[in-house]
């Protein structure tokens, strides 16, 4: 009897709760475009008349737009990926659907409390929006203990990481430290880029790999080079931590040429130019360049002054996780859901959007000095026109039933 009721409970459920890259994936898009729609139109309004109406938030407007998007949006997309890939690495049955609803419920939550948080005590903001990240950690530990792989361990580093990135983050907004905001932003940024260098590292050459020989492209395969694997991923982790100390800009910017370098060579054995014929694998390799030109830019910011440092954040920010979150998020539900992996004509579209978005925020202000708010506009249009596109083509994907696949394709997640 207990156990029927457990069903019927689970049942109940809508169906998003029925696989974590359906409630996960939906809550990106979501705070993807209302985030920066929020920012645009707060700017908009600043750049009219300099007058904004009283406002929901406690904190100054561009920290909220780093951290919603960082620990919001990125949040959202790291829990799908993880809810939906570690079940099957450690060969254990599927995220449960009450633990789906609890850890959205958590997110959700601190989604409301930062977005209203003039509204309640900022140690009540803090406390609310400081659950998810543990609690994430916590079912991350209990999955992989069933199969504790060094590499998959990993990830435990990073959800724990990020957790402590958005404390400094509230610590000062709860006036408890100086200073830390914007070090905790900078700090979860790269290592939400550690996280790609460790996924798109996985996924890239697999799914390359599979493409080429579906297209009878076989001769030539990616090659993957662990060590190279291991060195761009500890160069990464070190920027990370040096970020989050605030170390001599000099030790954060060869730390960040270092990851840049590792990860270019680990990108240039791939193939990439020869999977073309296949948005959903060229995305992948652009999301990855993308990830290598954004260490580069922050590298060049910090050892050579060449590059305003805001806005080379901004390509890792855009550009790596934009688009590399997308990627995956669109082969995910596809092959999860039983459809053919091909990604329609729009979704395509897309790719390019954010990819747009990520050069026009980062070099726009350099070739338009006189004019800080129309490369943002333009930068933002491309974002949310991306995600404009995802929303409409995948919300029937992830709000309905898996379908049967009528062909064979490759696995939607790699081990």
């Amino acid at each position: 009897m207990p156990d029927d009721t457990a069903t019927l409970r689970t049942d109940a459920l809508p169906i998003v709760f029925r696989g974590g890259f359906r409630v996960f994936f939906l809550l990106a898009g979501l705070i993807a475009l209302a985030g920066i729609g929020a920012w645009l139109a707060w700017l908009a309004i600043h750049a009219l008349n300099g007058m904004v109406p009283e406002p929901t938030i406690a904190v100054a407007p561009h920290l909220w737009h780093g951290h919603e998007m960082l620990f919001g949006y990125a949040g959202a997309t790291l829990a799908g990926f993880l809810t939906t890939a570690v079940p099957s690495w450690t060969g254990q049955p599927g995220t449960k659907p009450t633990t789906l609803l609890a850890l959205s419920g958590l997110w959700l939550a601190g989604r409301v409390a930062v977005w209203f948080s003039a509204l309640v005590p900022a140690t009540v903001v803090a406390g609310i929006d400081l659950l998810f990240f543990p609690a994430l950690t916590i079912w991350l530990a209990m999955m992989l203990s069933h199969d504790p792989k060094p590499r998959n361990l990993l990830f435990l580093v990073l959800t724990t990481g990020l957790f402590l990135a958005n404390l400094m983050v509230h610590l000062e907004w709860t006036g408890l430290a100086d200073s830390g905001a914007e070090l905790g932003i900078r700090a979860g940024i790269a290592l939400i880029s550690v996280k790609i260098a460790i996924v798109g590292g996985r996924v890239t050459p697999a799914f390359t790999r599979n493409s080429l020989i579906r297209a009878g492209k076989g001769d030539r395969l990616p090659v993957v080079t662990p060590r190279l694997g291991q060195a761009a991923i500890t160069a990464g982790l070190v920027f990370a931590l040096l970020i989050a100390l605030d170390a001599p800009a000099l030790w954060s910017g060869l730390a960040a040429a270092a990851a840049a370098v590792f990860n270019a060579g680990r990108l240039s054995r791939w193939q990439g130019l020869r999977a073309l014929h296949d948005p959903l694998t060229w995305s992948l390799h652009l999301a990855f360049l993308l990830l290598v030109v954004g260490y580069a830019t922050i590298a060049a910011s910090l050892l050579f002054d060449a590059v305003d440092e805001i806005a080379a954040w901004h390509f890792l920010g855009i550009g790596a996780l934009g688009l590399m979150s997308l990627a995956i998020m669109t082969r995910i539900a596809l092959g999860h859901t039983g459809r053919q992996l091909a990604a329609a004509p729009a979704i395509a579209l897309a790719y390019v959007a954010i990819a747009l978005a990520a050069v026009t925020r980062t070099f726009g202000p350099a070739v338009l000095p006189d004019d800080y708010y129309t490369p943002i506009f333009i930068s933002g249009g491309f974002w949310i026109f991306g995600f404009a596109l995802f929303g409409l083509i995948y919300f029937p994907i992830l709000t309905r039933p898996r379908v049967l696949p009528e062909t064979p394709h490759a696995q939607p997640t790699a081990p």
